[in-house]
């Protein structure tokens, strides 16, 4: 695509969790919890005036989907300021420090006094029904591939609780994560192509990182995207974690948006306009009695029914491709889904398919008055349901006429996006009045001026140096969630290249074929090292000590070496073996002299892999040939 002529703008906010000793506003321990919960309870959440008598729209929608919220909790991380049940501590103070760090190394400017702000949330993911957040900076800027990127403001909030489930009329969130600290960087709407927008992401998680103070892993860093093209909406993209996907992402919006303009010209150029298209929705269940298709004769088998809504003008356009994988039809049905609670709908657009027939497809039509132009959208469900859910499509393809709707969407595994729900309004914001606010003295950011962090770059060349690793080892690392490992593990002369490969390339491929290195501990790490170091295991055994680790959780190193057979061998009988192996193979080495060692050295490997060094065997090896004066 045509970014410069779509006019393609983005705008990124990162959310990185901090390393705290403490929450953000109690003394719990920032980490997650894999236990049994100690404990559940139960809430439903309502969305409430503002000061000014306006009610968020986002937090109205999610009031009306009349969801049950479940809270699963534990002593260990959780205390009642989680539960809203105790008002909350002082704003963590090292989290401030963090944040003001991040500030200096990007020119930002602190604000005087932190003000802590509540930001209404009625998803569940918060007990109070709002997150609280603080500016802490305004203004700064960054570079990324020779371009300088405005920064608009950084701030500190607190992370939302885990979900862990979602069924029917129920959501289940862990309240472990809830109260870490984040910090919130939001750019300018400076990027305007898609490698832009992750160049952006990624020199900002760099810097993050190079502050040495932020957590580790999946789930600790996201981004929120803001994409829009002229003519276009703002959209706001949530949650995308995988870095690697942000520019498959930002493709996909700008494509989605330039092709819910091209709709919405085509219904211009049909004479299609609001009054055209109603709610008058009509039980079509006698068109489908006979039906074959199981999903619909399942729900007329429950007492549910098949409704069915004339859509002038739509018809072609419902089935037309937004974006890979996602039609308007799929806009459609994600608006029912949230507004009815069906499992999705049917239209003219793909049918007959689905074992609805053509015959049933024109008894549809013939029922609905409809006309060449028109399409249907169908539904079922229980009655109640059905005309919700084709409401809330009726509403779509009304915000279809104008071309994209404004609106937060959340990224899939495959880079396209899904309706969330509208965008907030300005009512969502008001002042958290149980928490003082943070004074910022001049002291303050003189002390943290003077303590800074090397930036990425300088990070690099001195680790090249010190570590004396290439260009790419050293990235590697740098980027990686095991840098303290590495850098703690290379003062105990191990070699800093099997520790850079081993940390970055080798997990990384581990992960890639499946095995669950994320249940590897830094014990288990350090533990694997420690063999190779004391000489009780050899280097290349390390891939398959670790796999075993990562599959028998709780066990040692040791515990390894004895399942795995990889007990090293001793002097004597490596070398009876080698000269075995030498006597048994006399006839190829007669014939090929020292260009033997090749073959034999891959037929002694094969005997003893993980229970001997490579360059003893060769030595081993080239003493017996030599010894035979070959």
């Amino acid at each position: 695509m045509d970014y410069e002529k779509l006019g393609l703008t983005v705008g990124i906010e990162v959310h990185q969790e901090l390393a705290t000793k403490h929450k953000l506003f109690c003394a719990c321990p920032p980490e997650l919890n894999s236990d049994e919960p100690d404990y559940t309870f139960t809430r439903k959440l309502r969305p409430a005036q503002s000061e000014l008598g306006e009610v968020d729209p986002a937090a109205l929608f999610e009031f009306l989907k009349g969801k049950t919220i479940i809270y699963q909790a534990d002593h260990k991380t959780n205390c009642l300021v989680e539960m809203d049940e105790e008002p909350p501590g002082p704003m963590d103070s090292e989290a401030v420090d963090i944040a003001l760090t991040f500030t200096l190394m990007t020119k930002g400017t602190p604000v005087d006094e932190i003000q802590i702000m509540r930001k209404t949330v009625v998803d569940g993911s918060n007990t109070g029904g709002f997150q609280r957040t603080s500016v802490v900076s305004l203004g700064g800027e960054i570079t990324a591939d020779g371009k300088t990127y405005s920064l608009e403001q950084v701030a500190i909030e607190e992370d939302a609780a885990r979900k862990i489930a979602e069924d029917g009329d129920t959501i289940t969130y862990r309240l472990d994560r809830l109260g870490i600290p984040l910090i919130e960087v939001t750019t300018g709407p400076d990027m305007h192509t898609p490698q832009e927008a992750y160049n952006v992401a990624a020199r900002i998680g760099g810097i993050l990182r190079a502050t040495g103070r932020v957590r580790r892993g999946l789930g600790t860093i996201r981004q929120d995207i803001n994409v829009s093209i002229k003519n276009g909406a703002i959209i706001e993209i949530k949650g995308a974690q995988d870095l690697g996907m942000l520019t498959t992402i930002v493709e996909y919006e700008a494509q989605r948006q330039a092709t819910l303009l091209e709709i919405a010209e085509e219904l211009k150029s049909r004479g299609v306009n609001a009054k055209d298209i109603t709610k008058n929705m009509m039980d079509v269940s006698e068109v489908f009695a006979k039906t074959k298709s199981n999903i619909l004769l399942n729900s007329l088998k429950r007492g549910g029914k098949v409704y069915a809504v004339k859509l002038k003008g739509f018809n072609g356009l419902i089935g037309k491709e937004l974006c890979p994988n996602r039609r308007l039809g799929t806009e459609m049905s994600d608006h029912a889904k949230f507004m009815g609670g069906v499992r999705g709908i049917f239209h003219t657009d793909e049918l007959p398919s689905y074992k609805i027939t053509q015959d049933e497809v024109d008894k549809l039509r013939k029922t609905l008055k409809t006309e060449t132009e028109d399409a249907v959208v169908i539904v079922a469900d229980m009655e109640s349901k059905c005309k919700a859910a084709l409401v809330a499509v009726v509403d779509r393809a009304i915000q279809a006429l104008d071309g994209v709707p404004a609106e937060t969407r959340s990224s899939n595994p495959d880079g396209t996006t899904r309706f969330t729900r509208p965008r907030p309004g300005a009512a969502r914001m008001y002042p958290e009045t149980d928490i003082k606010p943070v004074q910022i003295t001049p002291e303050r950011i003189a002390y943290i001026g003077s303590n800074l962090p090397d930036m990425p770059e300088v990070k690099l060349a001195k680790y090249q140096k010190e570590y004396e690793l290439n260009e790419k080892l050293v990235t590697q690392i740098l980027d990686s969630d095991y840098l303290h490992l590495f850098e703690e593990l290379a003062t105990e002369g191990l070699s800093t290249t099997l520790l850079a490969v081993t940390l970055t390339e080798d997990l990384t491929k581990l992960r890639r074929d499946g095995v669950p290195v994320e249940a590897l501990t830094e014990d288990n790490i350090r533990d694997t090292f420690k063999l190779v170091k004391t000489g009780n295991a050899v280097k290349e055994s390390i891939p398959e000590i670790l796999t075993w680790l990562s599959n028998n959780p709780g066990k040692t190193g040791k515990d390894a070496l004895g399942a795995l057979g990889f007990e090293l061998m001793s002097g004597d009988d490596l070398e009876d073996l080698v000269a075995s192996l030498v006597e048994e193979k006399a006839d190829l080495i007669a014939e090929r002299g020292m260009r033997a060692m090749g073959a034999l050295m891959g037929i002694i490997m094969g005997q003893v892999r993980g229970k001997a060094e490579p360059k003893e065997v060769q030595r081993l090896l080239q003493k017996a040939l030599q010894a035979k004066k070959v």
